[in-house]
Parts: structure tokens; C-alpha cells; sequence
């Protein structure tokens, strides 16, 4: 069972990431990420009240609370990283977050087997290659490694923080939808903030409409990872969960090759055939 949601995890993330960057040619990352979020949180509202959901409220929503205050900054991170720097560097190592659950999931007394701690090095390693690691090129700047490395944590603290806000079906779903009423109201805050600096917050022919669907399928995408990832690290190790999860980029970089035609380079072929045998040695062992 933790396998088979962690990879759905996977899967729902790479998808979204794939979406999301599509959509960024078109609008601003953070016009994206709000609307998006805003759609996923009014979807989630409804599905809270249908189910009871406010019958589960406690304590542990605070954890969703951070989660959600936590997350905005992280992609702001990212994205800023990946506007100064090469996506050969920032995709890899944004992928360093998958050591903040491994690391909570270490210290909470969880020992895996040989066989895992093998596919737990080749399946990081393989995502890392699948990236697309940019190993020639001119110096990468100092800020951009810091933003990335910002971006890391907060993906991975978001990551353990959502796992820890429920245990219970009726429960996630009203700490998904607390996450992200709290991620659009933070964005929110600070695409206003953006605006009024002078950065335009709207492609310059104005909103898309018929862009709605398509952002709307991505914030869905990216709060349904959030929840099958939450079932796989509550039903199984964590330090599997984590790095199965994180199998995204292999997903994004196929998604681009099916789709958009974009030629895999022979590391990225090579790291998704490692993510896949680190994947093999994960399940079985």
C-alpha cells in the first residue's frame, strides 16, 4: 500500500509540475500558483462540508496551518532560483528534499533493511540524473544555490509537516483544504504586495479564461499528491514513502517527451532506468 501511494504521489506531482510549467508561459508563477490553489481550496471546501469534515477539526490542524505557510515560500524559492540559475542545477537539487521526511522518519526510530538503504541511493540518485544535472557550463551563482537549497527544505518540511495533520480520511480532507486555504491566502498576500512594487500580476493581454480547467486540474493534482502521500508515510516507513514520492521529475521529464516531443539527454534516460530499479528494490524490500 505504501508503494502504491507514494508512486501515485509521484505521478499526481510530476503531472502538476508539468501543467504548472506549461501555464507559466502564459501567466505569471505566482498568479499560477495562487489561482490554482484557490481553485483546489474551493473544490476541498465542498468536499469538507459534504463529509463532516469540520467534525475532525483539533490540535493537528496546526500542523496544515504551517504547512501552508511553509509551502508559498518554498515555490517562491524555486522559482526564483530557477529565473537565476540553469534548470540543470535547480531541478536536482531541489530534489534534496526528500531528507526532511527520510531524516524525521530516521529519527523517529524507523531502521529500513539493506535492500531499502540500496534502492533509497539508487532511486535518489536516479531522480537527481533524471533532472538533467547540468555538469559543464559557467559558475552557478551563490544566491541561486541558497534559494534552491531554501526550496528543498520547505518542499521536505511541508512533506512531513502534512503527513502529522491527520489520521483520519474525513480529517485530510480538512487538512488539505486548511493547507491551502492558508497557501492562497499567504500567496495572495504576496502577489498583492508584488503588484503594488510594480511586477505585473496578469499576462499583458489580460487573464486567460479559458486557462481556468488547466489551472484548475494542477491544483487538484498537486492537493491529491499531498493526500496520497499523507496515506502512504501513515501506512508504511516513511523513509520509503519520501523517496518514492519523490520520483516526480522522472514523471515531469516523460510527460515532457510524451507531449511536448522534448528529447530525453542520455543522463536523464540513465537516471529514470535507476529511479525505476531503486523503485524495484523499495517494493520488494
Amino acid at each position: 500500500m505504501t508503494a502504491f501511494f507514494a508512486l501515485t504521489t509521484s505521478l499526481l506531482w510530476g503531472l502538476a509540475d508539468f501543467g504548472g510549467g506549461l501555464l507559466t508561459r502564459r501567466a505569471p508563477a505566482l498568479t499560477v500558483v495562487v489561482v490554482s490553489q484557490g481553485l483546489a481550496a474551493a473544490v476541498l471546501g465542498v468536499i469538507v462540508v459534504a463529509t463532516g469534515g469540520w467534525s475532525e477539526a483539533g490540535p493537528r490542524l496546526w500542523f496544515a496551518v504551517a504547512a501552508g505557510l511553509v509551502g508559498p515560500v518554498a515555490l517562491f524559492a524555486f522559482y526564483q532560483a530557477l529565473a537565476l540559475g540553469p534548470m540543470g542545477v535547480v531541478s536536482p537539487l531541489a530534489t534534496l528534499s526528500v531528507a526532511v521526511p527520510v531524516g524525521v522518519g530516521l529519527f523517529l526510530g524507523e531502521r529500513p533493511g539493506l535492500l531499502q538503504i540500496a534502492g533509497i541511493a539508487v532511486a535518489v540518485t536516479g531522480v537527481v540524473l533524471a533532472g538533467g544535472p547540468q555538469l559543464r557550463g559557467a559558475p552557478v551563482q551563490r544566491r541561486t544555490i541558497l534559494l534552491t537549497l531554501v526550496s528543498a527544505a520547505g518542499f521536505g518540511t511541508v512533506f512531513a509537516l502534512i503527513t502529522e495533520a491527520s489520521n483520519t480520511v474525513t480529517g485530510l480532507f480538512l487538512a488539505l483544504f486548511v493547507q491551502r486555504l492558508t497557501s492562497v491566502v499567504t500567496g495572495g498576500a504576496a502577489l498583492w504586495l508584488s503588484a503594488r512594487r510594480g511586477t505585473p500580476a496578469l499576462p499583458e493581454a489580460g487573464f486567460v479564461w479559458s486557462t481556468l480547467p488547466a489551472l484548475g486540474a494542477v491544483g487538484l493534482a498537486d492537493v491529491a499528491a499531498n493526500g496520497t502521500y499523507s496515506v502512504a508515510a501513515q501506512h508504511g516507513p516513511v523513509t520509503v514513502a519520501a523517496v518514492l514520492a519523490s520520483l516526480y521529475p522522472v514523471v515531469t521529464a516523460l510527460a515532457a517527451r510524451g507531449f511536448l516531443s522534448e528529447r530525453l539527454r542520455a543522463v536523464q534516460a540513465a537516471g529514470a532506468g535507476l529511479a525505476l530499479v531503486g523503485t524495484l528494490l523499495l517494493a520488494t524490500g
